[in-house]
């Protein structure tokens, strides 16, 4: 059984911070490219962050740079994503999500987990 189990999601002040964790099981990623992705109400799922396999090279939405950083620990097979200064419009469903190196994102070899709310309030 391949998992992708998000975690650390919760409701927050506007300029505070979260910890979001991802723990796969059933398989090892490596190879894979592991991304954060995140769905905020009435609009459609958007790229938030990612990190590759070989030299952990990271990537990120416009809007979270400088206030997001996402990590991995290939050891543990888990991802994270540490979202500083967070605002209002950060809130949102977040997904974690892994694909081949030699593949797309919402390719047919894609994993996704069932995502953890995150609420920032004004």
């Amino acid at each position: 059984q391949v998992q992708l189990v998000e975690s650390g999601g919760g409701l927050v002040q506007a300029g505070g911070s979260l910890r979001l964790s991802c723990a796969a099981s059933g398989r090892s990623f490596s190879y894979y490219v592991m991304g954060w992705f995140r769905r905020a109400p009435g609009k459609e799922r958007e790229f938030v962050a990612s990190i590759t396999w070989g030299l952990s090279s990271t990537y990120y939405a416009d809007s979270v740079k400088g206030r997001f950083t996402i990590s991995r620990d290939n050891a543990k097979n888990t991802v994270y994503l540490q979202m500083n200064s967070l605002k209002p419009e950060d809130t949102a469903v977040y997904y974690c999500a892994a694909r081949p190196t030699s593949s797309r994102w919402h390719s047919e070899s894609d994993y996704w987990g069932q995502g953890t709310q995150v609420t920032v309030s004004s």
